[in-house]
């Protein structure tokens, strides 16, 4: 438990460093544009972007912003609720992430998978998605 707990820290934050060295883009940011990316439309509710990288609806706004000041994403009112808002990512958005992206899954196979050989991934894949499950809350 103690090596898991310590890996959920330092793996992030290495991979956060490699990225800022070589993209000078933090790892928040580029799962923020991931998660975009891969939503219907490139867009999702603010509320919704926050839950899916486990922050607070006002880190994530923090984190909007700059991108926003990047010209990578933009907000846009909700259509049908005119309290909330949306992340758009921006053409300019996709394109710095795939820019990102070789070095991000380099940074994950030297850190993560490439210790991993001789496990079954999928089964691997399928044990934590029981573990997270197990810890959602009911």
């Amino acid at each position: 438990m103690r090596a898991l707990a310590k890996v959920l820290i330092t793996l992030p934050r290495a991979i956060d460093q490699e990225m800022v060295r070589q993209h000078q883009l933090p790892l928040i940011e580029y799962q923020t544009l991931m998660h975009l990316s891969e939503a219907p439309g490139r867009l999702l509710r603010m509320s919704a972007l926050a839950e899916t990288v486990d922050m607070s609806l006002s880190g994530m706004t923090r984190i909007v912003t700059r991108l926003e000041g990047q010209g990578l994403v933009e907000r846009v009112k909700c259509p049908d609720d005119g309290r909330g808002w949306n992340a758009v990512l921006t053409d300019a958005g996709l394109a710095r992430l795939k820019e990102a992206w070789p070095a991000h899954l380099a940074a994950v196979r030297r850190r993560l998978f490439d210790h991993l050989r001789g496990i079954d991934l999928r089964e691997c894949t399928r044990l934590l998605e029981r573990v997270n499950s197990s810890c959602a809350p009911r």
